[in-house]
C-alpha cells in the first residue's frame, strides 16, 4: 500500500507515519526534545517490556529521513526534537483520512459518526457549522 504524501505551504513533502513512527512522534511532541532513552521511557510497553533501544533508534532514523525529526549532537549522543508541528501533521492526517474514507467530504464523515455514535443534536449542529466554515475557507483558498 502506498503512503499518502502532501505538499505543505513550504513545499516539503509530508508522508503518513506508521503506527510505531507516530508513537515516537507523540512522545517527542509531548516532551519537545528527548534522547532515545527518554523516548523509550514514555512509549507503551510491548508484551510487558519496553521497546529495544536499537528499535527506537531505527524508528528515529527513519523519522529523520522523512524530515519529521531533527537532532543536536553531544559527542556520540543525540538529542532529538520534532521538525513537524503536531497540529500540521494532525491536519494532514485528518484530510487524508477524510479523503480515503469519505470522499473528501467532512459532512459525510460527520454524518457517519452521528449515525454510529448517537451524537446529540447540539454537537451535530456545532460540527455542521464548522464544516460550513471549513468549506468556505477551503473554497477561498482554491480560488486564490
Amino acid at each position: 500500500m502506498r503512503k499518502k504524501t502532501m505538499k505543505t505551504k513550504n513545499q516539503n513533502s509530508m508522508k503518513e507515519l506508521t503506527k510505531a513512527e507516530e508513537q515516537v512522534m507523540q512522545v517527542l511532541w509531548k516532551l519537545k526534545k528527548a534522547f532515545v532513552k527518554d523516548i523509550i521511557d514514555h512509549l507503551p510497553l510491548k508484551d510487558g517490556k519496553p521497546l529495544a533501544y536499537n528499535t527506537v533508534s531505527t524508528i528515529i532514523r527513519i523519522l529523520e529521513k522523512k524530515k519529521f525529526v531533527g537532532y543536536k549532537a553531544y559527542g556520540k549522543t543525540h538529542e532529538y526534537y520534532p521538525l513537524v508541528d503536531k497540529s500540521n501533521y494532525s491536519n494532514f492526517y485528518l484530510n487524508s483520512f477524510i479523503g480515503r474514507y469519505f470522499g473528501g467530504s467532512f459532512e459525510k464523515m460527520v454524518s457517519f459518526f452521528v449515525k454510529q455514535n448517537n451524537v446529540d443534536l447540539n454537537n451535530f449542529e456545532e460540527l455542521m457549522k464548522y464544516a460550513e466554515e471549513h468549506e468556505v475557507s477551503s473554497q477561498g483558498e482554491k480560488s486564490k
